[in-house]
């Protein structure tokens, strides 16, 4: 549509709007407007064009009036497929837009949609009315130029964003063909035109290490360094714990206790103990105490809240508070005196806290324990490492055997334990990928699992019965569709799952786990049954946790890289010191809404760009490994062909098109490919054999054929 075309719209739409109008018939209409017989087929199509959009309503007898179309403002997610669908605020289902609907919105922006079709019991569709303001500034992609041309193009890096960004010669900063850059856009494009923009950096040649990630860093506009007041602030309070800063605390430097993290975490934010009287277990779990260095409205706290978590990417770290405290005072190295908010439980033999209390402290962890060396000392009894640590060997046959109590505990209410196969990718010096190696989840790594579980329930249910203001961690039901879908598909594979007629209890998503566990369709009936799941966000207001079947939840033990436990710190220790009064009750109030909501938009954000740094390892990782075969299992079916996942976890995809051997449909309902001819089929779950036989780094993505039968795969691989 043309510039003109769209003023005229603009003209009528705010005419038949205007409330001194009195709805009329066409030929009215264009006596009111004065226009010509000739140019009236015109007029006609501006109508039409505002009829289609929702914007104006012709009545019965034929008089237009203002449109009755329902209008909603929502955020646009882009597909690269074209479509689209807007996403609005309390709203339970999103809205499908078309390719020829979406009026040049950019994925993210906000918008102003009408609903054009409202068919029940299936997805909304509608039509972007206008962009109300754009999500998104600046993108980050591949410069190329044209052989003999002065100028360039930015292809995108995120496939949501289809077009190509235009650079003139002037604006190109100097890039060459191959760099990667960020660019900033200056036009945003029109039918006819491309959008247009310019180059605001240049991050590095495709081929440089570190620029493939440092890529997806700057698409996710992740912060990498931090301010230099931030760091001065940071270097100022990172003083050695004093006399003064143990003052009123519980000194708890006698208690025997250690911290339990990976072999290359540096960044130790809590310690556990473990002692029994009678038939009670006596619980410490002991996490930093951040706030006492990270005061509220400080520059270290704006940044830590900007930030909101720390990003845990395939080959770095971004933290969420500088390195001289995540990794020096606030973090808890073994034989230095530290200080610390301690939630100490009494506990049942049956696992349950008959007793608590939550204590400003001052902690000395005696040492700084592996997962493995753990792992070593209880499951494979090693002689050796019993010996070195014999003092603590007691302590830890008793996590052991508390662990395994609030475990069975968990499972007999209904709590959901997804225990499947995640992924650690080995790189070398360059950052270029050599292995994929499974992270263990061992006895050790379930002990500190179960006791920050019940440290985190205990210090939510506490503060939910003050009714102080707090934040909690909140699950809810899944969705009935999603769960049905899923009832459906593991049909398949003769399983069951009672759904009541309201809603589905976690038990019986647990029971399903138990049913699997061990078959071959484990890794994908668990993975599907996540993805069935909602995510889990920070909310302050308590409504329970779905997957934990927990009434009561919060996040309390990460402080150092998890800004939420930072905030609820504060309120615990502002309660303990008689500092909760009306005017810090309805400070909290007011700002926790936005808190919450931000830190779970900054969480998701850094899970997302995780991912894509560990599919973009692996797509590098298989292109070694083009044109050698290994077995799978279908793990996705579409009508474009089948995803199949590897041992590995990784997953390709067999497009139809290299499905030679017959012509094959999908079948939606039953989650099957049938060959038409030879009625060969192929279903969720089955076990395949395939030969990568291309990668794409740009896209991401890993293309797989199906191998000859009696070729066999490398199935370890």
């Amino acid at each position: 549509m043309d510039k003109a075309f769209e003023k005229r719209k603009k003209v009528i739409y705010d005419l038949v709007c205007d409330e001194m109008y009195v709805p009329m018939k066409f030929k009215e209409l264009a006596m009111l407007l004065q226009v010509p017989k000739e140019q009236r087929k015109e007029l006609k199509e501006v109508l039409a064009s505002l009829e289609e959009e929702g914007r104006i309503h012709r009545s019965r007898k034929g008089k237009y009036c203002k449109g009755e179309a329902k209008h909603l403002t929502g955020i646009y997610q882009a597909h690269q497929r074209g479509f689209g669908f807007v996403t609005v605020e309390g709203e339970e289902t999103d809205i499908f837009v078309g390719e020829e609907d979406t009026n040049g919105a950019f994925n993210g922006d906000t918008v102003e949609v009408a609903i054009t079709k409202e068919p029940e019991g299936k997805r909304r569709e509608g039509k972007i009315i206008k962009v109300v303001s754009r999500g998104v500034t600046r993108l980050v992609g591949l410069y190329q130029t044209k052989r003999g041309k002065s100028y360039g193009f930015v292809i995108p890096d995120n496939q949501r964003f289809v077009q190509d960004i235009f650079i003139p010669e002037e604006k190109s900063k100097g890039a060459v063909d191959g760099h990667k850059v960020v660019a900033e856009l200056t036009f945003y494009g029109e039918p006819g035109r491309k959008p247009e923009g310019k180059i605001v950096e240049i991050i590095g040649h495709i081929n440089d290490p570190g620029t493939d990630i440092m890529s997806i860093v700057k698409g996710y506009d992740l912060p990498v360094d931090f301010p230099e007041k931030v760091l001065n602030q940071a270097e100022r309070v990172a003083k050695p714990v004093s006399e003064a800063d143990m003052e009123g605390r519980k000194d708890l430097r006698g208690w025997q206790m250690v911290t339990i993290d990976g072999e290359d975490a540096k960044d130790l934010d809590d310690a556990v103990s473990v002692t029994k009287e009678g038939d009670d277990y006596i619980l410490g779990v002991h996490i930093a105490d951040v706030t006492n260095y990270v005061q509220e409205n400080s520059a270290l706290d704006r940044e830590a809240l900007k930030r909101a978590t720390s990003v845990y990417l395939v080959d770095r770290v971004i933290p969420m508070l500088p390195h001289t405290l995540s990794n020096g005072i606030c973090s808890l190295n073994a034989g230095e005196d530290r200080l610390a908010l301690s939630c100490i439980m009494k506990i049942d033999s049956r696992g349950a806290v008959i007793d608590h209390e939550i204590a400003e402290t001052v902690i000395h962890v005696d040492e700084r324990m592996s997962y493995t060396g753990v792992k070593k000392i209880l499951s494979d009894k090693d002689e050796e490492e019993r010996a070195r640590f014999r003092e603590l060997v007691p302590m830890f046959e008793l996590m052991q055997e508390l662990s395994s109590v609030l475990r069975k505990r968990r499972q007999v209410r209904g709590s959901i334990d997804f225990d499947f196969p995640e992924t650690k990718m080995i790189l070398d010096e360059n950052g270029k990928p050599v292995d994929i190696q499974p992270y263990e989840r061992n006895t050790a790594t379930k002990i500190i699992e179960d006791f920050m579980l019940l440290a985190n329930e205990t210090v939510a249910e506490d503060y939910y019965w003050q009714e102080l203001p707090f934040v909690y961690r909140t699950h809810e039901a899944p969705d009935d569709e999603k769960i049905r879908t899923l009832a459906a598909f593991i049909n398949n594979f003769g399983y069951s799952m009672h759904i009541g007629p309201n809603e589905i209890r976690p038990k019986e998503v647990q029971k399903l786990l138990a049913k699997v566990e061990g078959s071959p369709e484990e890794a994908l009936i668990t993975r599907l049954a996540l993805r069935s799941m909602k995510q889990a966000r920070y909310t302050p207001d308590n409504s329970g946790h779905f997957g934990l079947a927990a009434g009561y939840y919060t996040h309390f033990t990460s402080p150092i890289r998890r800004y939420p436990d930072l905030q609820i710190h504060r309120i615990i220790k502002d309660s303990l010191r008689g500092r909760m009064d009306e005017e810090k009750t309805k400070h909290y109030k007011k700002i926790l809404p936005e808190v919450t909501k931000h830190a779970s938009e900054m969480e998701r954000r850094a899970d997302e760009a995780e991912r894509e740094t560990i599919k973009l390892k692996k797509v590098e990782y298989m292109e070694a490994h083009v044109g050698e075969v290994f077995d799978g299992v279908i793990s996705s079916i579409t009508k474009w062909g089948m995803y199949i996942e590897l041992p590995n976890t990784v997953e390709g995809l067999v497009h139809v098109t290299n499905m030679t051997d017959d012509h094959y449909e999908y079948y939606e309902s039953r989650y099957e490919m049938v060959g038409v001819h030879r009625s060969k089929v192929f279903k969720l779950g089955q076990r395949i054999s395939v030969r990568v036989i291309g990668t794409d780094r740009l896209m991401r993505t890993i293309d797989f054929e199906i191998a000859d039968e009696g070729e066999m795969g490398d199935g370890e691989e």
